[in-house]
């Protein structure tokens, strides 16, 4: 496998097949690979609660461990969107790395949790962050060129949400079966300690995941990109990184690019901010701080929000964006959410915890079909950034995409433990002031309405519509045929 640098031109052209319809087992395979690239990240959220409960880290450095691994991603992410553009391969561009991708993240995902309450807390802070760099690393690898693999499948705009519907729905999975680990790592029939749980538990999830990741890989439609001849034309490594740059500049200049980009930051992150509270407030203030007592509620919560999201959300979207438009889909499902946060300060309710589950079906539209949506239309973007600049960056538009999502994800963990810091939240007591209780209710309701209300703003005079992106590829076509 090699890589080159293209000339300016439609060279740098997709190496799937691209066609209208995808066949069902092709959305599936790319499926699976999402139920991967969304179960890593879900178990993490689960086995991260373990850091500050069971191994007693203070929130600050929660906070750092979530915030600082994104710093090698600021490079990393685009570079893997660089290299998977140019890459040639009898595999095609984007396989190989899925496939070693998947290698490194598992791996490293099992060595990650290999922690002890034996050890100082300075041990395994410095300990977990760097086996953490690496798993990012490894996400990396495997997630960009996955994410372009996705984009470059169909040309038509509606098949595009399809795939992107089916992809979300299997991935969703992960979000139902994730929130049980919080009974497994912290039932004592299961383990002594939670600690040793995530010792145990995270040998499965690394393998299974990583054995989910390589599905696409090896399963996903590709073409031989490899050449006869090296098509290299011998640029120095600075030449190359300023080709980088240069391509990066251009894609954050795409206007619908910038503005999909500020809507998933702040709503995706706000929420993500304050996603771990619902662990908090289920334990401390519905169950005095006790987490055995809390029993199957935390886990009951993320489930039956996940499975809202497969049966009812991603069905809807699905359906509102291939009658409504995308546009319109996201300005209405984003405004459904709004009210299923408000009802949160009510349902959370120490005497009835049925309540909680009140606000799901209208709070699960805001996060539920936000990526459905997103990458739908990140795919017509792609199309409109090579009729104006007369290239394929599928790999790139992906990497800085989820760079930015990964980024805000880190941040958000930091901001997550400051929060914590800032309400008052001691994580050496068991029994939380109601000043502390308070503040991270507030939190998880006011957070991610304002993240919402913000993403509504950076969408609203978005004009890539259907008729915009079907004048789009008829002159693609046409150029291409001439």
């Amino acid at each position: 496998m090699t890589t080159s640098t293209l000339s300016q031109s439609s060279d740098l052209s997709s190496d799937t097949p691209r066609t209208s319809k995808i066949p069902m087992s092709q959305k599936v395979a790319f499926g699976i690979g999402m139920l991967a690239n969304q179960m890593f990240p879900a178990a993490l959220g689960i086995f991260m609660v373990i850091l500050v409960e069971s191994l007693g880290m203070s929130p600050l450095m929660w906070g750092l461990i979530f915030f600082l691994p994104k710093l090698v991603d600021a490079l990393t992410d685009p570079l893997m969107g660089y290299i998977s553009d140019r890459t040639e391969s009898r595999w095609g561009k984007r396989r190989p790395f899925v496939f070693i991708g998947a290698v490194v993240a598992g791996l490293s995902y099992i060595a990650m949790w290999q922690l002890s309450e034996d050890n100082s807390i300075t041990y395994n802070f410095w300990y977990f962050l760097g086996w953490s760099i690496v798993f990012f690393l490894g996400m990396t690898i495997f997630s960009v060129p996955y994410v372009a693999m996705g984009y470059e499948m169909s040309d038509d705009y509606h098949e595009r949400t399809r795939l992107m519907a089916v992809a979300q729905w299997i991935g969703q999975w992960a979000w139902v079966i994730a929130p049980w680990g919080w009974v497994v790592l912290y039932d004592p029939e299961w383990f002594a300690s939670a600690t040793e749980g995530a010792r145990t538990v995270s040998i499965y999830v690394g393998l299974i995941c990583m054995l989910l990741a390589m599905v696409p890989a090896i399963f996903c439609d590709s073409e031989d990109t490899s050449s006869a001849e090296p098509t290299s034309d011998g640029k120095t490594l600075a030449q190359t990184f300023t080709e980088l740059f240069k391509g990066i500049g251009i894609t954050l200049k795409n206007k619908p690019f910038q503005r999909i980009c500020a809507a998933t930051f702040f709503i995706f992150n706000a929420y993500n901010c304050v996603a771990g509270f619902a662990f908090f407030i289920i334990v401390y203030y519905m169950n005095n701080g006790d987490p055995v007592a809390a029993g199957n509620w935390p886990a009951l919560f993320g489930s039956i929000s996940a499975l809202f999201t497969c049966f009812l959300v991603i069905p809807v979207v699905n359906y509102m964006a291939q009658t409504l438009g995308k546009h319109r889909t996201f300005l209405i499902t984003q405004s459904m959410s709004l009210a299923g946060y408000a009802m949160f300060w009510w349902s959370f309710s120490p005497e009835n915890p049925w309540l909680m589950f009140l606000p799901i079906p209208l709070f699960v539209f805001g996060i539920g079909g936000l990526f459905t949506i997103m990458m739908s239309m990140t795919a017509d973007i792609c199309d409109l950034d090579e009729l104006e600049t007369h290239e394929r960056r599928e790999g790139l538009f992906g990497a800085i995409y989820w760079w930015m999502v990964k980024f805000g994800a880190a941040f958000a963990g930091l901001l997550s433990g400051l929060i914590l810091a800032f309400v008052g939240f001691d994580q050496n007591v068991t029994v939380q002031t109601e000043e502390a209780l308070n503040g991270l209710r507030a939190a998880f309701i006011l957070v991610p309405a304002t993240g919402t209300l913000i993403g509504i703003w950076a969408m609203w005079n978005y004009d890539l519509n259907e008729e915009a992106v079907t004048a789009i590829r008829n002159e693609l076509d046409a150029r291409r045929a001439s």
